[in-house]
């Protein structure tokens, strides 16, 4: 299932049942999962691995080399899950610093023109709409969706099932199941919408309005709202929440 044009390297692993379409390149220590489509034009290099039943549209490049000027040939990876789909013209670079990984999880999709840059990490069921840009070492949790032509800063995280609203700059991190816009993006409430597809209960519901209530419409700072949920919270998504605030944030909570 290689196309005659196709540039396939005698030592990438190919697996059963996958596709290479016209003028692929594919590098020597590239690795494809069975059933994996890669439809033309499309660029893999580097200690790559892709996953199974992944879909590749034209003119991507996968685990170019990074642009980071730190990077300086060491080795590094790039991985992609099973099932994602990466539309045209998308950008996914390899890490930087020796054994380092950019990674994209299971199920995501990245539509046209998105940039993922070095040592990202994106988790499972992510969308990014178009020319979403992602700096380096940027992590999105499981579920998080980002809306079109949004740049965001290096070392921002973005927390699980939360909204960042297109056309957005994004320079500090966005909490789990949040709502943000603007630029700079600033905080609209919970991701309603999406936690509603999700089918969130209502208790949960009820309990992350709180949360978003202490942070954002009290006299509190991030500190002093994180003393008061540490009282309150009692369901996992409240206590996912606290956690990620407590966690070390090279940027800090969005204001």
């Amino acid at each position: 299932m290689i196309h005659s044009t196709a540039i396939v390297h005698p030592s990438a692993e190919i697996g059963e049942g996958a596709e290479i379409g016209p003028f692929c390149v594919i590098g020597e220590n590239v690795r494809i999962g069975k059933r994996t489509t890669l439809l033309a034009h499309i660029v893999v290099n580097g200690r790559t691995t892709i996953g199974e039943d992944a879909k590749i549209h034209p003119f991507c490049s996968i685990g170019t080399p990074s642009q980071d000027r730190k990077y300086h040939g060491e080795q590094t990876y790039t991985t992609i899950g099973d099932r994602t789909e990466i539309r045209e013209y998308v950008s996914v670079h390899r890490a930087t610093g020796e054994g380092e990984v950019t990674s994209i999880g299971n199920d995501s999709l990245l539509l046209a023109y998105v940039h993922v840059a070095h040592n990202c990490h994106i988790g499972n069921r992510v969308t990014m709409s178009s020319t979403a840009q992602l700096a380096g070492h940027v992590i999105v949790e499981d579920d998080a969706t980002i809306g079109g032509q949004t740049g965001v800063h290096q070392f921002v995280r973005i927390g699980t099932h939360s909204m960042v609203g297109g056309a957005s700059r994004l320079t500090r991190d966005v909490p789990p199941y949040f709502l943000v816009e603007g630029n700079p993006a600033v905080p609209y409430g919970l991701n309603t919408v999406g936690l509603k597809r999700a089918e969130f209960p209502p208790e949960v519901m009820s309990e992350l309005k709180e949360c978003y209530r202490t942070m954002y419409r009290s006299n509190h700072n991030i500190s002093q709202a994180v003393q008061a949920l540490q009282t309150v919270v009692t369901t996992d998504e409240g206590k996912r929440l606290l956690a990620f605030l407590e966690a070390p944030s090279e940027r800090g909570i969005i204001k």
